[in-house]
């Protein structure tokens, strides 16, 4: 069940909407704006990059209606009834500058998903403003979002010139090798500087695993040994399949 308010300074106001049935139906009824998705860790305690999923908001709204702190310790406090479990939150800020928060228990996927990976298919759209996320995107992308859901596929990959560029929720990466030596790749440019995906390039580079700033492009997916997308409430999900094609032996 999703829960939204509207978030002030000093109080916070549930609302309620026609369309309560996802996080992005929530979305739709809001005027324009931004927002940033994340899940909760440590019994509704903690939030991998919390920061940087502010400035998501904050940085491209002229006068927000309410401070960081403030959204915050809102935030703290309206997770309380989700305790000891996690929860999913998203926060959604207009170009006015009025912010809300809608919150639903997290639905964990099951584990065969990261055990035998996902299929996933390539489509030609891709965000206008990619370093924005904007809630416009979300209206945007409906009809990709009914299809694959429609067909079993997991994600749609953003395609641009010929070249992965995302995920329509997440970003992308590959394994590539080069004499010998793998390498992960992914784009860096036009696409959205997803918070899991800085962390696992962190995390690789920590480990002495070269990173290219390479997008995979469509035609050559069978070089692929390996794929994956990241997004913070799903973390690292690997890929067997882009649209018809095997990548590496179908397996993580």
């Amino acid at each position: 069940m999703i829960k939204t308010w509207q978030i002030t300074n000093t109080s916070t106001e549930e609302i309620t909407f026609p369309d309560m049935t996802s996080l992005d139906a929530v979305t739709r009824q809001l005027p324009e704006g931004y927002y940033s998705t994340f899940r909760t860790f440590d019994g509704g305690t903690r939030v991998l990059g919390f920061t940087a999923h502010l400035r998501r908001l904050y940085d491209p709204v002229a006068a927000p209606e309410v401070s960081a702190s403030a959204l915050r310790r809102q935030l703290f406090a309206l997770l309380e009834p989700y305790r000891p479990d996690e929860a999913r939150v998203r926060l959604m800020m207009t170009k006015e500058g009025q912010t809300y928060m809608a919150i639903e228990p997290l639905k964990r996927l099951p584990r065969e998903v990261y055990e035998k990976g996902i299929r996933v298919e390539t489509t030609d759209m891709y965000r206008e403003s990619p370093r924005l996320k904007s809630t416009a995107f979300i209206g945007a992308s409906e009809a990709e979002r009914k299809h694959i859901a429609k067909e079993g596929i997991f994600e749609a990959l953003l395609v641009k010139n010929g070249q992965i560029l995302e995920g329509m929720t997440s970003n992308f990466f590959y394994v590539g090798q080069v004499a010998n030596l793998s390498y992960i790749g992914t784009a860096r440019d036009d696409i959205l500087l997803g918070i899991t995906r800085q962390t696992v390039i962190d995390i690789a580079q920590g480990q002495g695993i070269e990173v290219r700033y390479m997008p995979l492009k469509r035609d050559q997916l069978s070089a692929a040994a390996e794929a994956f997308i990241t997004s913070s409430s799903r973390g690292v999900v690997p890929v067997v399949q882009i649209d018809a094609i095997t990548i590496g032996q179908g397996s993580p």
